[in-house]
């Protein structure tokens, strides 16, 4: 039986392949091979696609978080209001400026950081709140902004998963004070290896990651601050511009295939969608008590599923260091348990969405 991908990330390059190969030798024989004309005409277009008026590209979607906290002056001693259940960059961002991450637990339907547990986090160290867009599937932003406000919070999103993402039908990039992105490769808008961006309509932000992510400097040799080096790669801004004109077309694909996963899926519990939110599909997640079992039973069909993610952010090693024990976040925990990812992507098969649904109905009847 054919194997079923998570993600299969040679189609979508195939599907471009001359395209993106005169993309790269394009860059190839400019011979100019950092920032340049590419990196600009990619910002240029990717501001417009999030309806903001700047981008700034950087090295990485970890590299985007850190600067837009450092362009905010986070620094050692403030408080940073994290999610208890994201992907550990979304932590790592906040410790590396110094700062300490706050773990709010997300909304159980949702799985995105929960609006009302937000204000009973909030401390006289509180400088800032991220909120991610995690899966695709877009924050409840208004009542995290009005928090925000009344507090004298930035808003930092971490857009890391939600190209295409709209909240109350504005494009995710810019309801808060800057969003933070990764190209990585599996990402709905990948490059062909590491890359990041940030977006916002505040300029200074903009400036500032700017200066930050060129060591510091606006002009060759002379150093503002200490800076670091996070640039975006020419030959990734020129594969993604490619790509980007097909984005669009892409999320469309990925919906249909979540809507068809949601109309023929029995006994999971599947992804919720408000009124409001307009998913990008980055993945579809579903929740089962026997969900290790259910991996298992779907790999023995040649289908790969992932969990996104398995051991909670307080868990980790890497996070011992603030002393949270097991049980100090429930839903984080529950969620770490129970979650799995099905396969999606703009390229994946009708027959291979049928094959999914089916094994899925027909494990979890049996267990």
């Amino acid at each position: 039986m054919a194997q079923i991908p998570f993600l299969d990330l040679r189609a979508s390059y195939l599907a471009l392949q001359a395209d993106i190969d005169a993309a790269v030798a394009r860059v190839l024989d400019s011979g100019w091979y950092i920032q340049g004309p590419e990196v600009e005409d990619f910002e240029t277009a990717y501001a417009s696609y999030c309806d903001v008026s700047h981008c700034v590209g950087v090295a990485s979607g970890l590299d985007a978080l850190i600067l837009a906290l450092r362009a905010l002056d986070i620094k050692a001693g403030d408080e940073v209001i994290v999610p208890s259940h994201t992907f550990i960059a979304t932590w790592l961002a906040v410790s590396a400026v110094g700062a300490t991450p706050i773990p709010v637990e997300p909304d159980l339907h949702s799985y995105n950081i929960d609006p009302a547990r937000i204000r009973l986090a909030i401390t006289s160290k509180t400088r800032a709140i991220i909120a991610v867009h995690l899966y695709g599937q877009p924050a409840d932003l208004d009542p995290i902004l009005a928090i925000a406000r009344e507090h004298k919070l930035a808003l930092v999103e971490d857009a890391a998963q939600a190209h295409g993402s709209a909240y109350k039908k504005r494009r995710i990039g810019a309801h808060g004070d800057v969003a933070c992105w990764s190209f990585y490769p599996g990402k709905n808008l990948g490059a062909l290896g590491d890359g990041g961006a940030i977006t916002t309509d505040r300029a200074d932000i903009a400036e500032r990651v700017r200066t930050l992510g060129n060591y510091g400097s606006k002009q060759k040799y002379v150093n503002e601050e200490q800076g670091t080096n996070s640039r975006l790669d020419p030959l990734q801004a020129a594969i993604l511009s490619v790509k980007l004109a097909h984005l669009e077309a892409w999320t469309e694909r990925r919906r249909r295939i979540a809507e068809r996963y949601s109309s023929g899926l029995q006994g999971v519990i599947k992804p919720h969608v408000p009124d409001w939110a307009d998913p990008a599909w980055h993945l579809y997640v579903i929740r089962h008590p026997e969900r290790d079992r259910l991996m298992s039973k779907l790999a023995e069909e040649g289908i790969h599923t992932l969990v996104h993610y398995p051991i909670a952010p307080h868990r980790q090693t890497a996070f011992a260091n603030l002393g949270y024990a097991q049980g100090a976040f429930p839903v984080a925990e529950r969620l770490a348990d129970d979650l799995l990812s099905l396969p999606i992507g703009p390229h994946m098969p009708q027959e291979h969405q049928d094959r999914v649904i089916d094994a899925v109905n027909r494990h979890v009847s049996a267990m």
